[in-house]
């Protein structure tokens, strides 16, 4: 392939991303990855479009126009009231997966695209985003006037600037219908308030989380589900608020990604109550590697004494001869008993023999200065280190 005349593009400004075509991420929070992107005909099989708006908030709607819409294009969708403006991040087939996913039943909640976004338009929607800074500011000065106990987190205008969704957090339940209408006064829009939770917050204002990469609840995370202790619990965490906690100050989400495979390969770990019996001692149960598949067993119910470490299928071969009323010669795999391990007390070996360095340096110390030494190549050395002496009249200095 000639590569000489071929025109490359490059496109940048996806600050959020690496890619900006269909596979892969884009500039938008909760991206989804198009692995159809590149299909012939993927976008002709249906109509419906996803959209997506400031942060988090998505919105699935038909495009009744048949317009030739791509990931990344700006749209004037049906609102209540009047329009809104969005960018599209999904078309063709992976769409009703999505709209299953979100469990949209009724056809009054899809909505229809108008067109593409005119200059008008994107004049309208600059404009309306210029506000919404100075909007939550004052708003949560009007909650604090009124004495609500709550935090209005962001504030998000519609494209027409007819309408603006109050994002907020509170503990108790509030009533803001005196709210509303202070709003309503202040701002000459219709208002629409929505409650969010701490992890929505996270994922609306994003960052990054201790493994060094950006937020599950930011980039890729739709749904949020509920995170006890327990998880940490069965994949054996130190349960250390500070460590589990995330940025939003609740239990990190991803706890929940290996619970699972923790159950699953604790199913065929032993009991920690069931003590083993063997002929050379009895053993309880000290700690467990579950995904290793390794126990460590102490002949001390409370203390660490005399550990052996076996498999999880050795313990269950053990736990079933006991059943049955035999005991192993021992814990280990071949039932040969476990070598003594030897003392490494000091005092068991000859004490004299620190005395024989201390008689070295003593005669080394005692030794007349000046003496000469005999080195190891048996040639007597001098007390000028090996130096000739220079001969007179003579500035150079010979080594020897």
């Amino acid at each position: 392939m000639d590569y000489k005349d071929m025109k490359f593009q490059v496109f940048t400004g996806c600050d959020r991303g690496l890619s900006y075509k269909g596979c892969g991420r884009q500039d938008r929070q909760l991206n989804t990855y198009d692995w159809l992107a590149d299909v012939p005909g993927n976008t002709l099989s249906t109509d419906l479009v996803e959209v997506q708006f400031k942060n988090t908030r998505k919105g699935y709607y038909h495009n009744v126009n048949h317009l030739d819409l791509h990931k990344g294009d700006i749209v004037a969708v049906e609102a209540s009231p009047g329009h809104d403006i969005g960018f599209v991040t999904l078309t063709g087939q992976l769409v009703k997966l999505q709209v299953k996913k979100a469990n949209i039943k009724s056809p009054d909640d899809i909505r229809r695209i108008y067109r593409i976004a005119k200059p008008v338009d994107m004049e309208k929607y600059q404009e309306a985003k210029s506000r919404e800074h100075a909007t939550m500011i004052k708003s949560r000065q009007i909650a604090k006037d009124l004495g609500l106990q709550m935090k209005i987190g962001d504030v998000e205008y519609q494209g027409d600037c007819n309408k603006a969704i109050f994002y907020y957090i509170a503990d108790e339940r509030v009533d803001f219908r005196q709210l509303i209408k202070v709003l309503a006064d202040a701002f000459h829009v219709r208002i629409e308030m929505k409650q969010i939770g701490a992890r929505q917050e996270a994922g609306r204002i994003g960052g990054t989380g201790p493994c060094g990469r950006e937020l599950c609840c930011a980039t890729w995370m739709k749904n949020f589900v509920s995170v006890s202790t327990n998880a940490a619990r069965i994949q054996d965490i130190s349960l250390n608020p500070q460590k589990l906690a995330g940025m939003c100050a609740k239990l990190k989400c991803c706890m929940n990604y290996e619970v699972d495979s923790y159950v699953e390969a604790g199913r065929k770990m032993p009991s920690k109550e069931i003590q083993l019996h063997t002929l050379d001692n009895d053993y309880y149960f000290f700690k467990g590697d579950i995904l290793a598949g390794q126990v460590t067993y102490s002949t001390d119910k409370n203390l660490a004494a005399n550990l052996e470490t076996v498999s999880a299928k050795r313990a269950r071969e053990i736990i079933e001869m006991n059943r049955k009323g035999e005991k192993p010669l021992s814990l280990q795999e071949d039932g040969a008993r476990r070598k003594e391990n030897k003392s490494n007390d000091l005092l068991e070996g000859d004490i004299s023999r620190f005395d024989k360095s201390k008689k070295k340096r003593k005669q080394a110390a005692n030794r007349p200065a000046g003496k000469d030494r005999k080195p190891r190549n048996g040639n007597p050395r001098g007390g000028n280190g090996g130096r000739r002496q220079r001969p007179e009249g003579s500035n150079q200095q010979v080594e020897g």
